[in-house]
């Protein structure tokens, strides 16, 4: 870390360190883009989080990084010189990310990014008044009254150059000519995974370029956080990647937990991991049935809902639901395991392993599944850490990215488990991982159901819980990927700032990369390999 502080400060003395959970650096935004390029080659390669803020004084980004060497982290603070014309320099051309995540800023607090290629609102309606996330946003009804008229599209977009002299102007962009010819696929679209929409322009059957349009869905889940506890914000946690609710709960309260200092029952703990890894179980099996799906091959689905149900029946029994579990709580789970839970799973281990073997010998080895995944859809390493996409889809192109070994948390770092990492880099090799990791969560769940400690299954925790001031970001190894939590408390019941860091955006987002001079036919295909799931896109 020294290194990389002497580095940043020959490069801008004016920078201010402060050692919080991870070393933190403020730079000011004249030379935010030089100590950026410091920082990767640094080895920091991985932009983890790219979080906007209003500081009140300023608007601003927190941005978090990670070594692919060694794993460290380091955050950077870069804040605008003007309130009322926010700007700060893009790092799109460093992190390919941030090409969507510097959007998602603009969207919500119109920071305009300098030498961003394409400076449109990511989720909000182009005719949307003001930018939701700033202390100051005007929330009337008037203001922004439900629209029932279509959207007009615009295919122009505008990108803010700066000359030699430091001039920042304002520059008309295209988004497609009109002589491109473009087709949609969704929002309506039976193979899209939710209400996403994919503007494509062809020359023939070839994918010229894509690109993503999402929002129809958006929440506003981000605001809504502010004016609610920390307690009645686990509740929208599995309402985003709802195929991955209990891991999403799971991040947000240990978040909470590291803020306030709780130690959770080693009961609980346990808890939480074989939930985290039935629910991984459970994602990758409607993954392999929806993709095989996709793919015009249906009896696999009725296959991979066989084995799910039975771990929704699991889930059920213990959480009370089947999808919404709100079953993680801060200081442990909300209830004990029920009683049949632990014979249940042990049943459940060698059907799941028998089901394996079937979904292999129907599909896997299947020479037309083959052909059309094999090198198709490729992504290279470099480009996995560039976009962003981790989880099972990064580790297919060699990244080895899987939070629970990287950076383990909670009892991850006394279980004995493989990480899978493969290298095809393309579509076959994605579907093969999420395959083998059922594998491994497997091998978890044998190595814990006969090793629940008794006690407690709950901390005691304040009633009413209040985060010291101060900012906390947490990561979990969720069904798809990296999922973060960034928390900014003042002090009070509800949260200053919380941002929720999943991986789907960036999932959908390197699809325009992944496809490009592809056949229309192999989109679904690859888009299906990555298996975002758009609520998670729309928070």
């Amino acid at each position: 870390m020294a290194d990389i502080k002497d580095t940043i400060k020959n490069i801008c003395p004016e920078v201010v360190f402060e050692e919080n959970e991870v070393l933190t650096v403020a730079v000011p935004d004249k030379c935010w883009h030089n100590v950026a390029v410091a920082i990767k080659e640094a080895g920091y390669e991985w932009l983890t989080a790219l979080i906007g803020e209003d500081f009140g004084e300023a608007l601003g980004c927190v941005y978090y990084f990670t070594s692919v060497k060694d794993n460290s982290k380091l955050s950077a603070i870069v804040k605008t010189e003007d309130r009322e014309n926010p700007m700060i320099h893009s790092v799109s051309d460093l992190w390919k990310d941030a090409l969507l995540e510097e959007r998602e800023v603009y969207d919500f607090y119109g920071i305009k990014f300098i030498n961003h290629p394409d400076m449109r609102r990511l989720f909000l309606r182009n005719d949307w008044v003001g930018f939701p996330l700033r202390k100051d946003y005007d929330e009337s009804e008037e203001l922004n009254p439900v629209r029932l008229y279509h959207e007009e599209v615009d295919d122009s977009s505008v990108t803010y150059v700066e000359d030699e002299n430091g001039k920042v102007s304002a520059k008309k962009v295209d988004v497609f000519t009109s002589d491109e010819f473009v087709v949609n696929i969704g929002p309506q679209h039976p193979a899209t995974h939710g209400v996403l929409r994919f503007r494509t322009s062809l020359d023939g059957e070839e994918i010229k370029k894509i690109d993503l349009v999402c929002g129809y869905i958006h929440r506003g889940i981000e605001k809504l956080s502010e004016k609610l506890t920390y307690a009645q914000s686990t509740h929208f946690f599995d309402r985003m990647d709802y195929f991955s609710a209990l891991p999403n709960e799971h991040c947000l309260c240990m978040c909470v937990e590291k803020a306030l200092g709780i130690e959770v029952p080693r009961r609980a703990q346990v808890i939480r991991v074989m939930v985290d890894e039935l629910s991984r179980i459970a994602s990758h099996l409607l993954f392999f049935g929806t993709y095989c799906m996709d793919l015009g091959a249906t009896t696999a689905l009725f296959y991979g809902l066989r084995e799910r149900e039975t771990i929704l029946d699991i889930l059920e029994e213990t959480c009370g639901a089947r999808m919404s579990f709100n079953y993680d709580v801060i200081g442990g789970v909300r209830e004990d395991i029920h009683p049949n839970f632990v014979q249940r799973v042990k049943d459940f281990i060698p059907v799941m392993y028998k089901a394996l073997k079937e979904y292999h010998t129907l599909v896997t080895g299947n020479v037309i599944f083959k052909n059309r995944l094999i090198g198709v859809g490729m992504l290279s390493k470099e480009d996995a850490i560039s976009y962003g996409v981790a989880g099972p889809s990064g580790r297919a192109s060699g990244w080895a990215c899987d939070i629970r070994k990287v950076n383990p948390y909670s009892i991850y770092s006394e279980l004995d488990f493989e990480e899978v990492i493969m290298t095809g880099c393309d579509s076959f090799d994605r579907y093969l991982v999420r395959m083998k990791e059922i594998e491994q969560s497997l091998k978890i769940l044998e190595q814990l159901v006969d090793n629940i400690p008794e006690g407690e299954y709950c901390a005691k925790v304040p009633k009413i819980i209040k985060l010291p001031v101060g900012h906390w970001y947490q990561e979990v190894e969720a069904c798809r990927g990296a999922f973060g939590v960034y928390i900014d408390s003042k002090g009070e019941k509800t949260p200053y700032r919380m941002k929720v860091n999943g991986t789907c955006l960036r999932l959908a987002g390197v699809v325009d990369h992944l496809t490009r001079g592809s056949k229309i036919a192999d989109l679904i295909t690859i888009g299906g390999s990555l298996d975002y799931v758009v609520p998670d896109i729309d928070r």
